[in-house]
């Protein structure tokens, strides 16, 4: 059953940069050419930075402010219904908190809150059941007063997105999402997840033609249905 359009956004918090539905879009419905290598733009690093002395610990209360919002849309965009988004989000929220003397602050929180936000989506998945759903919510709208006719168009990109993550194998979207979406630097992601770097790679290579299928099959029945 889809969600009601009418359904909520996520509390009022701090503003976090709003998801680009066009860029998304744009830069991957055409998908990756062959022999594209577009993927293997950021350099191995090699080994980790190190320790830090007397590292500030994180402050909860910040991160919670700060990035409710992210692990919000985090959760939506692996397939979790709206109606069941503040209860998990404040789930994730008390990992962290438990786990909080665990995370280095010298890097990306990001990748963190999204391995953790993956876990409690995917126990939710397992524990009921659940299949990622189809929403004609909008959870990234960056003006509170649109017009109605951008209303309508963000909606439509919005469910396009949602429709098309989706489609992604279910073992690829983490870095589908962190890497395309998010923005995070591939080494980042693949210390998160725990897999080798070619691993990676693959990953994402497959779950960009994963989602360039889908928004074309998306984009051509939807011409049909007109």
């Amino acid at each position: 059953m889809e969600d009601s359009v009418t359904d909520r956004g996520p509390p009022d918090r701090e503003q976090e940069t709003p998801l680009d539905f066009d860029e998304v879009l744009r830069a991957r419905s055409g998908g990756p050419a062959s022999g594209d290598r577009s993927c293997m733009e950021e350099p191995v690093t090699g080994r980790e930075p190190p320790a830090r002395e007397q590292e500030t610990p994180l402050d909860f209360d910040e991160v919670f402010r700060t990035r409710f919002r992210y692990v919000w849309n985090t959760l939506r965009r692996l397939g979790v219904r709206v109606a069941d988004l503040e209860d998990l989000t404040h789930d994730v929220f008390v990992v962290v908190h438990r786990k909080r003397d665990r995370f280095d602050p010298t890097r990306d929180i990001r990748p963190w809150l999204f391995g953790i936000a993956a876990n409690v989506a995917s126990d939710y998945r397992r524990r009921a059941g659940h299949r990622n759903e189809l929403s004609t919510a909008v959870v990234d709208m960056a003006d509170p007063a649109p017009r109605p006719d951008c209303v309508l168009e963000e909606r439509a990109k919005e469910e396009l997105v949602n429709r098309a993550l989706a489609a992604v194998e279910e073992s690829r979207i983490g870095v589908f999402i962190m890497h395309d979406v998010d923005g995070v630097a591939m080494p980042e992601i693949v210390a998160t997840l725990g897999i080798p770097l070619n691993t990676g790679y693959s990953r994402l290579r497959l779950a960009r033609q994963d989602f360039s299928a889908a928004v074309k099959r998306l984009r051509a029945m939807s011409g049909a249905d007109r």
